[in-house]
């Protein structure tokens, strides 16, 4: 099991997927012959950045990279901001005026390249004029813990932002093209770090809908409520839309994502003498619910083989915290899966974040078998609906010696689950 996962996690480092980018048709030619402006966000983006100067033939006038941590070996040349995540901080605010004030400088005839990664909407976020910050970032968190899956809290982010939502490419007169490393299901490109460089399509409509359906209208500060309905009327202004001239030079392309990780992973199980077999819909919805359904349709696919099997999927599932415990999505999926496995000796599943750290827990998942059940209840852990109600994944997989600890990974493409099954 621990092959397979760690081969997802290699498959997207920055390394490779930076290599990806300068070999695609269209791209490499001008990456690697124009001078360029650089500014990478995300939890990959120091090491994006870091693998992208490293190459010989970029000349890069300016780099700024905006991540959580600064990467083994980054160029003297690289400018490096930590900020806030997961929520935005005070630096998260400077990161955004800095990207902003090197996007403004890009001239006519430049090329700003934007490096994206998951964890930009919260590394890189100010607040649109006349908001305070603290209104925004409340919102922003209370839609989160409301459980609103990505696409509800970008819409909320893009339309309070400085920066989301393609208003970054619209502060430089040049080109703009966005290379992302997706963790967004069904890969985005306005989705993936709140769309910095690319067109919107969201409205404050859809920013409305998100805050009625996940209960949080009244959660977030009246000025955002206020916000969001002059929005509404059309009295404030909306995101930079497709056809906008600003965005007339704006492009993007994926240059890694949980395909990649999968494909990486099926590669090392069928080393193993693994059949594969890759699921085609993406796992989301809330963990809890979403996991054992999962198990049921993987167990179908994997009982046609008349062979050990290893059942891929990937996605983004969603917590709605109610407890106080310490835990993620990853850790929960697993947690809904303890008591359907109980009785499944020949079957093994785990989940991880593929950016090594599930939710507020220090670890990527976890791993569970037909034996997790029976030693939980050895060391004496609360039944697993106590540790549900908790949110406390973490105190009931770490005893167990079950956690997946990748440590920080510097890559993120989303959740990847596997299932081995040994007839």
């Amino acid at each position: 099991m621990l092959q397979v996962v760690q081969a997802a996690v290699a498959g997207v480092c920055a390394d490779r997927v930076i290599e990806r980018a300068v070999s695609l048709p269209g791209i490499g030619d001008w990456l690697l012959r124009a001078p360029i402006h650089v500014i990478a966000v995300g939890k990959a983006a120091p090491a994006m950045a870091t693998a992208l100067l490293a190459k010989p033939q970029v000349r890069a006038r300016t780099a700024l990279a905006i991540g959580t941590h600064a990467a083994p070996h980054m160029p003297a040349s690289l400018r490096f901001l930590a900020a806030g995540h997961p929520f935005p901080d005070a630096h998260s605010r400077a990161a955004a005026r800095a990207a902003l004030e090197i996007a403004s400088r890009v001239p006519a005839d430049g090329h700003l390249v934007l490096l994206v990664s998951g964890g930009a909407s919260s590394l890189m976020a100010d607040a649109a004029d006349g908001l305070p910050f603290e209104a925004k970032l409340a919102a922003s968190r209370a839609l989160m813990l409301a459980g609103a899956d990505i696409h509800q809290l970008n819409a909320l982010r893009k339309h309070l932002s400085t920066v989301k939502g393609g208003r970054l490419a619209a502060a430089c007169m040049g080109a703009t093209t966005t290379l992302a490393l997706s963790d967004v299901v069904g890969d985005d490109l306005s989705v993936i770090g709140s769309g910095p460089g690319i067109p919107d399509s969201s409205t404050w409509e859809d920013v409305a809908r998100a805050l009625e359906a996940c209960g949080a209208w009244d959660a977030v500060p009246a000025e955002v409520r206020t916000r969001v309905e002059a929005g509404c009327r059309g009295t404030v202004e909306e995101t930079p839309k497709p056809d906008a001239p600003d965005l007339a030079r704006a492009s993007g392309v994926v240059i890694g994502g949980a395909g990649h990780a999968l494909e990486a992973a099926g590669s090392a199980a069928e080393a193993l003498g693994y059949a594969v077999i890759t699921m085609p819909d993406r796992v989301t919805g809330e963990a809890r619910e979403v996991a054992p359904r999962w198990l049921d349709c993987a167990l179908a696919l994997a009982r046609r083989q008349d062979r050990q099997v290893c059942v891929l999927s990937s996605g983004e599932t969603t917590v709605r915290v109610r407890g106080d415990g310490v835990g993620g999505r990853n850790l929960e999926f697993m947690l809904a899966l303890v008591e359907p496995m109980r009785d499944l000796p020949d079957v093994m599943a785990a989940s991880l974040g593929t950016d090594g750290v599930d939710g507020s827990s220090d670890v990527a998942g976890a791993m569970v078998d037909g034996t997790t059940w029976r030693r939980a209840a050895a060391r004496g852990l609360p039944p697993v609906q106590a540790v549900l109600d908790r949110n406390d994944s973490y105190h009931f997989f770490s005893p167990l010696g079950d956690t997946l600890r990748t440590g920080r990974t510097d890559t993120n493409v989303g959740d990847v689950q596997v299932l081995l099954v040994h007839p």
